[in-house]
C-alpha cells in the first residue's frame, strides 16, 4: 500500500517523504515543481527522494482533476494521504492572489474529492498555518480560539481548507487531521523564509530586513520536531467527536515565542558575521508574535518538540554552507 505524499519537493514534504522511508512505506510524491522559488531546491530535493527505494514521483499540480484522479487510480491501494502542496507565503498572497485560489482551494477540494473516491475510510493528514490566528491577541494560539479574523488572503485559505475539509468529514465521511504549523525552519528550507533569507543577505554584505522596530515574536520550529507531529497524527485517526465527526485539528509548535532579534544572533554567531539591518514598518497582513499552546497536540499526538534554536540554526547554517559550498 502506498502513501501519497503532496508537496514532496517542499521543504516539509520532502522531509515527511524521507521520514516514511525510512519506516519502510512505499512513497508517491505529488508535486508539480512550481518556480515560486527557485527550482533547483525542489529539484535538489526530489534528486535525493529518487535515490530512495519507495519512492516514485507525480509531477502534477494538485488542482488538476483529471492529473489527480489518475494518480490516485496508479496508486491504489492507498494506506493514506499526507497533503502538503500550498501556495504559500502571507506577503506574496497580496501579489498574486489566484494562485492561492487555485492551490489552496481547489487543490484541497481536488484531494476531497480524490480521497472519497479512492481512499475510502482512510486517513487524510493536511497542513494549516498558524497564520490563522490572525488578529488574536490572546496567547498562546490555541485550537479552541475563534479564528474568524485573518489578515491575509493566505490565512483566509488556509482556514477555508479546515472548514472545506470539516464539511467532507460531516457529509461524506472523510477522516481527516488539520495540522497548524508554526515558522518551520531547518535543512532544506525554503529560501523565502527567515533563516534562509537571513543568512543569504548576511553572506552577501546586504541589509536584512527587520520589521517593526524588531518588536516581532516567532514560535520557531525545527523541521525535525515537525515531521515527528506530522507522522504522530498520521498514526492517529481521529475518533468520532460528539457529533460523529472524524476530524480534528492541531497547532504544531515548538511552544516558545522567540524575538526575532535573538533568531539573527543567532545566525550571525553560526555564519560569524555581523548583519546589517535595514528597519521597516509592520508589514500588511504580518503580525507582531505567534506562539503555539500544543497542549492537545501532546495529549493526542504525543507531540513533544525537543529542538530549541541553540540547536536548531547551527543545523541549518551547517547546511547551508554545504549547499551553497560556502567554507
Amino acid at each position: 500500500m502506498a502513501i501519497i505524499v503532496t508537496g514532496a519537493a517542499g521543504f516539509i514534504g520532502s522531509h515527511v517523504s524521507h521520514a516514511l522511508l525510512d519506516r519502510g512505506a512505499a512513497v508517491v510524491g505529488i508535486d508539480d515543481v512550481n518556480a515560486y522559488y527557485a527550482t533547483s531546491l525542489k529539484e535538489a530535493r526530489l534528486a535525493r527522494l529518487a535515490a530512495r527505494p519507495g519512492f516514485r514521483l507525480v509531477r502534477a499540480d494538485v488542482s488538476d482533476r483529471e492529473a489527480i484522479e489518475a494518480a490516485f487510480a496508479d496508486a491504489a491501494p492507498i494506506e493514506g494521504v499526507v497533503h502538503l502542496a500550498a501556495q504559500a507565503g502571507v506577503r506574496h498572497s497580496l501579489v498574486d492572489p489566484y494562485s492561492y485560489v487555485r492551490s489552496n482551494l481547489m487543490g484541497q477540494v481536488v484531494m476531497l474529492e480524490a480521497m472519497r473516491r479512492h481512499a475510502v475510510g482512510r486517513h487524510f493528514v493536511y497542513a494549516s498555518s498558524s497564520s490563522v490566528y490572525g488578529a488574536n491577541e490572546r496567547l498562546p494560539f490555541s485550537v479552541e480560539d475563534p479564528v474568524e479574523r485573518p489578515i491575509s488572503l493566505y490565512a483566509a485559505t488556509k482556514r477555508s481548507d479546515e472548514l472545506i475539509t470539516y464539511s467532507y468529514a460531516h457529509t461524506l465521511g472523510v477522516v481527516a487531521t488539520g495540522l497548524r504549523f508554526f515558522t518551520v525552519y531547518g535543512p532544506w528550507g525554503r529560501p523565502d523564509m527567515a533563516a534562509y533569507l537571513f543568512a543569504d543577505a548576511i553572506l552577501a554584505g546586504r541589509p536584512i530586513t527587520v520589521f517593526n522596530g524588531g518588536e516581532m515574536w516567532r514560535d520557531f520550529t525545527y523541521v525535525d520536531d515537525i515531521v515527528a507531529g506530522v507522522l504522530a497524527a498520521f498514526d492517529r485517526p481521529p475518533s468520532p467527536n460528539e457529533h460523529d465527526v472524524r476530524h480534528r485539528i492541531y497547532n504544531l509548535g515548538n511552544n516558545r515565542s522567540e524575538k526575532l532579534t535573538d533568531f539573527i544572533a543567532l545566525i550571525e554567531r553560526e555564519l560569524g558575521r555581523t548583519a546589517r539591518i535595514a528597519h521597516a514598518p509592520l508589514q500588511p497582513g504580518d503580525v507582531q508574535r505567534t506562539f503555539a499552546d500544543i497542549d492537545a497536540s501532546r495529549r493526542d499526538l504525543g507531540f513533544d518538540p525537543v529542538t530549541p534554536l541553540s540547536e536548531g540554526i547551527p543545523r541549518f547554517i551547517a547546511w547551508y554552507k554545504a549547499y551553497h559550498g560556502v567554507n
